[in-house]
């Protein structure tokens, strides 16, 4: 998907991409998107870096805004975007689209990039009310961010740091019940997060609950003697892109991204492995 044409900035005025450059500045940018997807009634909830700094007051620069959408809603949202002037693009079919204006982009995502962390009317239900550049606007729950952090385990990118300091700064103030649903069958992986955790503040009281916690140790210590499989998965493709390519193209084992257990397609995986593949 590619758009582009005029569009309306703030005072009314025309405002397109000027030679591939915006002509204000990043904010500006931003600010009028975001104007106009609340005019033309796109629901949206921010993410990425300003709902890490609402919720961990960690302070990142960044050259992307993320928004959140529903699945069904990701074509509105880019086709909204293009009526400003910005060539939009749905990048890929299983979760990402992209506006951009320059080098500033916007990313327009409607799941994760392993298929698993759709955006549902639960994270609209659960949004954070907040105000950035003037705009009221929501941010994703602080649940759904670490749900769709935790997974990102690449070698030149892991986000575990984050989900640490959401943890610290809000641990006591989520719903831990809810967390845990969304987590469902992939519960060993909040539970590393949570053990890390403990690793990296040693010296502060866990704002995790202890019931929370024990239950889940509990778990993975009756869990370690399972039945061998005739059909086994590797469950890594959902952690990296790219690291356990063997495991899945050359030792047998069933990639879960793929249904049942997953909801990639085939086509799908290989588009998304491409675009990380170093020649």
């Amino acid at each position: 998907m590619s758009a582009t044409g005029p569009g309306i900035g703030q005072a009314g005025q025309a405002r397109t991409c000027i030679d591939g450059a915006p002509r204000n500045s990043a904010h500006t940018f931003y600010r009028d998107a975001l104007r106009h997807l609340q005019a033309c009634g796109v629901p949206f909830l921010l993410g990425g870096a300003y709902a890490l700094s609402h919720y961990a007051n960690v302070q990142r620069d960044t050259k992307d805004l993320d928004i959140f959408v529903r699945p069904t809603d990701c074509r509105r949202a880019l086709d909204t975007l293009a009526q400003l002037g910005f060539r939009t693009e749905l990048t890929f079919t299983h979760w990402l689209g992209k506006a951009h204006c320059g080098e500033h982009f916007i990313d327009v995502i409607f799941s994760s990039g392993n298929g698993i962390c759709r955006v549902d009317d639960a994270w609209f239900m659960h949004a954070v009310d907040v105000v950035v550049w003037e705009i009221p606007v929501q941010i994703v729950p602080a649940e759904e961010m670490i749900w769709s952090k935790a997974y990102i385990m690449e070698r030149d990118r892991y986000d575990g740091a984050d989900i640490a300091h959401v943890l610290r700064a809000r641990g006591r103030d989520l719903d831990w019940p809810r967390l845990l649903e969304r987590f469902a069958g992939h519960w060993r992986v909040l539970l590393s997060h949570l053990v890390l955790f403990a690793f990296i503040y040693p010296d502060e009281p866990a704002p995790i609950p202890s019931a929370i916690l024990h239950a889940l140790l509990e778990r993975a210590g009756t869990d370690i003697t399972r039945r061998a499989s005739s059909d086994p998965r590797c469950q890594g493709t959902l952690l990296s892109i790219l690291q356990y390519r063997d495991d899945v193209e050359g030792w047998g084992y069933r990639d879960a991204r793929l249904p049942p257990s997953g909801t990639m397609t085939r086509e799908e995986i290989a588009r998304w492995t491409a675009a990380f593949t170093i020649s």
